[in-house]
């Protein structure tokens, strides 16, 4: 799994950060920082952190590639 923040859209409010903390953190008070490929066992948790974002900011898919024959 690959995620993508938009951080234009991004405004802060950190539900990612509470939701998936392996994932995401915040530096300071707005300073979004993410690993944009996500471990095996993080899949669910990222999940819910971009459902849960308030602007949509988060954008998950797999890796370009993946499956491809």
């Amino acid at each position: 799994m690959q995620i993508v923040v938009d951080l234009n859209r991004c405004q802060g409010y950190a539900q990612c950060v509470f939701l998936a903390p392996q994932v995401f953190e915040l530096h300071g008070e707005e300073a979004l920082m993410f690993r944009p490929r996500v471990p095996g066992d993080q899949h669910e948790r990222v999940r819910r952190a971009a459902a849960a974002c308030p602007v949509q900011a988060i954008m998950v898919g797999e890796p370009a590639g993946l499956g491809a024959s």
